[in-house]
């Protein structure tokens, strides 16, 4: 059974991750996704990203797909999708109604705009498991007040939609809300928007693949022979306790 739903209509193209209750971003599900992602063009106002079901956005990428040799297909993926999503002109909106952690988080944070459900709850937890976000350590660099930032990439806080969404609706009105949220952009001119989104990200100095990466490299080359990554990772799928060595 397909992980993505893909549809469109005259406004918005719409990808809902389908693999509940937690839409784990393992490898499977990302190749539908970016293939999916392959699929829009920039000939509507927005692409919307959500997930069925109330419980999650996305838990994040598989734990397991880190492991060994499995790591460096998993980020292949993984970035490419953030990498055509980075590419794209017209706006990408993301409607998180559950928890987006870990990769989902990095989804959400991926799309020009987050609406939030009051439900919603936002995390990095990769460090916990002895690693890092190599996607989340640039956009939260970029998109939140430096400590801020930081202080969510090492302690791991799952924290509520504020500060992190553009708008926050009560979990019961969430869908028409959003909707209503949503008109202010279809209203206007889709390749007005388009070029807005342009000359902003121009603005901007977007060097997203350059840094994205150095990133990598860190992470590949440098964390991933690590023995606490090793051990976290381990740890997380043995379901006990990380034994750190600081090395």
């Amino acid at each position: 059974m397909s992980k993505i739903e893909f549809s469109l209509d005259a406004n918005a193209y719409r990808i809902t991750l389908n693999d509940p209750p937690l839409h784990i971003l393992d490898i499977a599900m990302l190749e539908e996704l970016r293939d999916a992602l392959g699929k829009v063009n920039n000939d509507r106002h927005c692409l919307i990203i959500t997930a069925s079901g109330e419980k999650s956005f996305s838990a994040g990428a598989s734990v397991q797909d880190h492991l060994g040799d499995r790591a460096v297909m998993m980020l292949r993926q993984f970035h490419g999708c953030f990498r055509i999503l980075a590419k794209l002109d017209l706006v990408t909106v993301a409607l998180v109604k559950g928890a987006a952690l870990g990769g989902g988080c990095e989804l959400a944070l991926a799309c020009d705009f987050i609406l939030a459900s009051d439900r919603a709850r936002f995390g990095q937890p990769e460090i916990n498991l002895g690693v890092f976000p190599p996607v989340a350590a640039y956009q939260l660099s970029r998109q939140m007040p430096p400590r801020k930032g930081l202080e969510l990439l090492l302690t791991g806080e799952v924290v509520d939609a504020n500060g992190i969404a553009n708008a926050i609706f009560p979990a019961a009105e969430f869908d028409r809300r959003a909707d209503e949220w949503m008109q202010r952009l279809y209203k206007q001119s889709a390749s007005s928007l388009r070029f807005a989104k342009r000359a902003f990200r121009l603005a901007q100095n977007a060097d997203f693949d350059e840094r994205l990466a150095a990133v990598e490299r860190l992470y590949l080359e440098e964390l991933m022979k690590t023995q606490d990554a090793s051990e976290g990772l381990n740890a997380f799928i043995e379901k006990r306790k990380p034994v750190w060595r600081g090395r």
